[in-house]
């Protein structure tokens, strides 16, 4: 499950993000000040949201100091301010803020652009797409990505180019399991619209054309789907 920390003064918008953020599925954090934040296990978030006008410690520092830790550095930061000068968002992403949303702000638009920031981060952390020549064989299925064709005992399996993907990354990783955001961001990368209902769906109608082997592909409850070669454990 994806984390989030919401680093901002104002009690109000940090309960209003976590809110919705959790309704959303996702695990959120709060703190008040850059250095309430800095107490927390920095390292284990996927994504930091912060102000930019804190006392003493300025989300801008916070962000440089972020920028600096080597546990830190690659994770998204999204700034949410009030400080809307043109100087101020070219501070902000010239620290290396992925995003700069300002105040007063849409619930709705800071959900969208959070699931762009992290399927942004989470596509460039994964291969690009399905590896050319990496054939994957798990009993008589086999996926051949050189000529798309997914085969059961030699039979074809009429996959859509969505569904292909789907089986192939679940299936080059058996037993991981992959959340919805994860999947999204390798097949649906450039596409910020896709709802993650769109997984669920795809993976769904990929089960049906699986014969015995749909019973392999695994829905784990709040967390995602993976690809369980023994059934028996």
């Amino acid at each position: 499950m994806f984390r989030i920390l919401v680093v901002d003064d104002e009690a109000d918008v940090c309960e209003i993000l976590k809110f919705n953020f959790e309704n959303n599925g996702y695990r959120v954090d709060t703190a008040c000040s850059a250095e309430e934040a800095m107490a927390l296990p920095l390292g284990e978030y996927n994504l930091f949201l912060l102000d930019v006008m804190m006392d003493k410690m300025s989300g801008f520092a916070f962000a440089a100091y972020l920028r600096k830790q080597p546990e830190t550095a690659h994770i998204p930061i999204i700034f949410v301010t009030a400080k809307d000068s043109e100087n101020d968002t070219l501070t902000g992403f010239n620290i290396g803020a992925d995003d700069y949303i300002r105040k007063p702000f849409s619930i709705s638009e800071v959900i969208v652009r959070v699931k762009a920031v992290m399927r942004r981060a989470a596509s460039a952390a994964a291969p690009a797409s399905v590896a050319a020549g990496n054939e994957l064989t798990f009993e008589t299925l086999v996926l051949n990505p050189d000529s798309k064709r997914a085969t059961i005992a030699g039979s074809d399996i009429s996959l859509t180019k969505k569904e292909f993907e789907l089986l192939y990354h679940l299936l080059s990783r058996p037993g991981k399991v992959f959340s919805r955001e994860e999947l999204l961001s390798l097949i649906w990368p450039d596409d910020a619209n896709v709802l993650e209902r769109s997984v669920d769906v795809n993976i769904a109608r990929m089960r049906k054309k699986l014969s015995h082997y749909a019973n392999h592909i695994v829905s784990r409850s709040g967390y995602g789907y993976c690809f369980k070669e023994i059934l028996s454990e």
